[in-house]
């Protein structure tokens, strides 16, 4: 596909955007579905060379009924291009006056607001899930259960964000495994209403679940020449990127695991592990109801002697 000075000038803006992952995960769609727009000559000629000109009212309404129809779709679902959902054409909206407002243009206000949320699990579903990894820490499990019943502790305990958990580091959790540093980032900015920050106690439960994940992880790290990230990948991936040959390049195991990488190891685990009854659909559903009844309670941090599995 051809470069166009619009796109140019768009990526740099978003080179110089100050948001949070997800939202620049959201960009990114945003953008890729105005490139293919552009692409199929579907915006007028002028857009192609003017950033504003592609940000225009009248275009990027013609641009949001051609995206929600389906028609700019990355990929075929199904062998088709179904129209994108309501929860994609809100998040689409309300990108498209972040980027208006990143350019100096007033916001078009055409989406409805916050989207409605998914409901959570009751107290006494996270009670029985605390039971079932309790047993399952009794017993033999894969390194891939390990590590879910891992995260799940520190979700259950901390309730962090799947961002604020993919970046913590093994300097994040104090010795003796007794709390861990989180640290908050809301998506919109400003304070966290989300429960605490900081240091954050530790259950047994989880406790015993980084106390098993901790020799699994060492072992993957040492294959991989190291990394300070405390969730790594168990398995050979590729990164997404075409190198010099065309071909993705490879990831050995050990190597740190992105956001996406955590969440889908979340609703992978969910389904092969037999935790569908205990388990939301998405790990934001877990870490809500987590708020909801048992909120995170802050602790002093401990003195700063590391063990010696933090010292990668």
């Amino acid at each position: 596909m051809p470069e166009y000075p619009s796109i140019a000038a768009l990526d740099r803006l978003l080179d110089d955007l100050v948001v949070g992952e997800a939202r620049r995960r959201q960009l990114g769609m945003v953008r890729g579905e105005l490139l293919r727009a552009l692409g199929q000559d579907a915006l007028p000629a002028s857009t192609r060379r003017s950033l504003r000109q592609l940000l225009a009212e009248e275009v990027l309404s013609s641009y949001l009924r051609l995206a929600e129809s389906g028609a700019l779709r990355a990929r075929l679902v199904g062998g088709q291009r179904p129209p994108t959902s309501e929860a994609t054409n809100e998040i689409r909206r309300q990108c498209v006056d972040v980027l208006r407002d990143a350019v100096g243009l007033p916001a078009l206000l055409l989406g409805g607001g916050a989207l409605p949320l998914q409901p959570t699990p009751a107290f006494g579903d996270l009670a029985a899930l605390r039971r079932q990894l309790d047993r399952d820490l009794a017993g033999h499990m894969p390194p891939g259960r390990i590590r879910l019943t891992a995260v799940l502790g520190l979700v259950l305990d901390a309730a962090p964000r799947s961002g604020e958990l993919a970046a913590l580091r093994l300097a994040d959790v104090t010795p003796g495994t007794t709390a861990v540093y989180v640290e908050r980032r809301p998506q919109r900015g400003g304070g966290d209403p989300d429960g605490a920050g900081g240091c954050v106690e530790l259950s047994p439960l989880t406790r015993a679940a980084l106390d098993r994940w901790l020799p699994v992880r060492a072992e993957l790290v040492d294959r991989a020449h190291g990394t300070s990230r405390l969730w790594v990948s168990l398995w050979h991936n590729h990164d997404g990127h075409a190198g010099e040959e065309g071909a993705t390049l490879n990831r050995p195991p050990g190597m740190p695991l992105e956001e996406n990488g955590l969440v889908t190891s979340y609703r992978r685990g969910r389904a092969q592990y037999g935790l569908a009854g205990l388990l939301p659909p998405k790990l934001e559903q877990l870490r809500r109801a987590v708020l909801d009844a048992t909120p995170p309670r802050a602790v002093e941090p401990a003195e700063p002697t590391l063990p010696p599995w933090q010292a990668l």
